[in-house]
């Protein structure tokens, strides 16, 4: 059994975004921070951090919120940006303050652009982050497209061929599955993660993405009931489920 990562309990709720040492231990020393029914006032005492401790500590009669890993998807809505340092509305925005300070801090799992809604993955496990993006992974991605002019016909034998070279690229992509809804909806799935790819692969074939979704990461679905700019909290089983199709 692997033994318990024990935490300074001032410096746990600091990393956790609850405020600066001195603003922890002031809730700390206000008898704020209660643990298995124990009311905690020693900002020294060592915490076992396990990934229970949200049914187990409180602050100010609220569940303390999940320590490190933390994995969380999220219906990402459109016009927000996927970036720390773009400019507008960030996905990041989106999450509780405090989370925006926590140590490790979060980082999306890849990106969606500012026009594409969907299921992103937002994380501070840097080790998850590198296996799901990582290329020798191949984990699926499901896109649901609108699209400016009607399809062709032959635009699932172009994409699944994998031969399909994009405009100023020197590799072809790899196979990907076209399935059609009707002349102007259309999901693809892709195993890569190249630049605006969908977007570039329509134009390609020469139609217009007029909008774009991401339904599904491997063996991850967006909820239907989870309605943009909302996020759910992914247990690490849950969150092992994206590679579930890689």
């Amino acid at each position: 059994m692997t033994k318990a990562l024990m935490a300074r309990l001032d410096r746990l709720l600091a990393n956790l975004g609850y405020g600066s040492r001195k603003d922890v231990q002031a809730l700390i020393a206000g008898g704020k921070v209660v643990l298995d029914g124990k009311v905690l006032k020693d900002i020294g005492a060592k915490v076992a951090v396990t990934a229970d401790l949200p049914d187990r500590m409180t602050i100010r009669g609220v569940a303390v919120d999940p320590p490190a890993p933390l994995v969380l998807l999220m219906h990402k809505p459109l016009g927000v940006v996927c970036s720390h340092k773009e400019d507008g509305e960030r996905i990041y925005d989106l999450l509780p303050r405090r989370w925006r300070i926590r140590d490790p801090g979060l980082s999306t799992v890849g990106r969606l652009d500012k026009d594409t809604s969907g299921l992103i993955l937002i994380t501070d496990d840097g080790d998850y982050l590198h296996r799901v993006i990582s290329p020798k992974r191949h984990v699926p991605k499901t896109y649901l497209a609108t699209l400016d002019r009607p399809l062709q016909g032959g635009e699932g034998a172009l994409f699944a061929a994998g031969e399909l070279m994009l405009e100023g690229e020197e590799k072809p992509l790899l196979p990907a599955q076209l399935a059609v809804i009707d002349p102007h909806h259309a999901r693809l799935t892709i195993t890569e993660g190249r630049y605006h790819q969908v977007r570039r692969m329509f134009a390609a074939a020469g139609n217009h993405v007029v909008q774009l979704h991401r339904e599904r990461i491997g063996g991850l679905s967006l909820p239907a009931d989870l309605e943009a700019g909302q996020h759910v909290i992914l247990t690490a089983a849950q969150a092992e489920r994206v590679f579930d199709d890689a």
